[in-house]
């Protein structure tokens, strides 16, 4: 965060809110991320484009945006992630723009946002929602970004680890909740927290279920428990050609059968 903070100060000296607003991008009708999860004739797979990570380090570095991006669509997946941080994810807004430039679909920024210019920056590139990341931002904070957002036609996804962040967090005002099934402190992944969590969070907010979902049969799992969107970044990213291994993916998933509750 502190490293952020660095950056965004120099980012605003570069380019003033003045000339993001400016933008044609910033212009532009947005499309709901929301909606799209929704959608029950669509997967509900929020396909992730991220060249490293601090937990895995270098995942592809060779993968080319709008080839992976358009073959998520292409595959199936509802709306596409887009990680704009450099030092430790290897993104930039290059990545977002050239997203947008090839797919309609909604696209989310996931950024380490600590400013209201990354949430007006975040439209001027053309994204549709923002990552807002409840263990970073409190949530009177929580709340104002939110309204920033909206009020630009951005949705935002509230990322939560446990069930502190959750109910402090019910009344932000936030469209989309995520919940991280990673452990920040130990890097340990598994969807039970997800699981787990599903009960305390309102069903008028979308939930989403992140990280360490790597094959069809948990999605199935995590659906029978309210979750309608599912975050996939490294199971992809993983392979050469990302967008075949989403293909797969998607066609797999397709014959999972559903789970029958008695």
């Amino acid at each position: 965060m502190a490293h952020k903070r660095v950056e965004i100060a120099e980012r605003k000296v570069l380019c003033p809110i003045s000339m993001l607003e400016k933008s044609t991008l910033f212009q532009s009708p947005t499309t709901s991320l929301k909606s799209s999860l929704l959608d029950k004739s669509k997967s509900g797979i929020i396909a992730e484009f991220k060249r490293k990570s601090p937990s895995k380090g270098i995942i592809n570095s060779k993968a080319s945006v709008d080839q992976t991006t358009a073959g998520y669509v292409q595959a199936g997946a509802s709306a596409l992630s887009i990680l704009t941080d450099t030092k430790f994810f290897g993104g930039n807004n290059e990545d977002v723009l050239i997203a947008r430039r090839a797919n309609t679909c909604p696209i989310l920024r996931k950024e380490f946002i600590v400013d209201e210019y990354q949430i007006i920056e975040a439209k001027s590139i053309g994204a549709d929602a923002i990552l807002l990341i409840a263990a970073v931002v409190d949530p009177q904070t929580v709340q104002k970004y939110s309204r920033l957002a909206q009020s630009l036609g951005l949705e935002v996804l509230l990322e939560v680890h446990n069930e502190e962040e959750v109910k402090a967090n019910l009344d932000s005002g936030v469209d989309l909740i995520g919940v991280n099934n990673r452990n920040l402190k130990t890097f340990e992944v598994s969807t039970d927290t997800s699981k787990r969590l599903a009960s305390i969070i309102p069903d008028t907010i979308v939930k989403i279920s992140e990280s360490g979902i790597d094959n069809p049969a948990a999605i199935q799992e995590l659906r029978e428990v309210g979750y309608k969107g599912f975050l996939l970044g490294q199971v992809f990213m993983q392979h050469d050609q990302p967008e075949i291994a989403c293909r797969e993916f998607m066609d797999a998933l397709s014959k999972v059968t559903p789970i029958k509750t008695k």
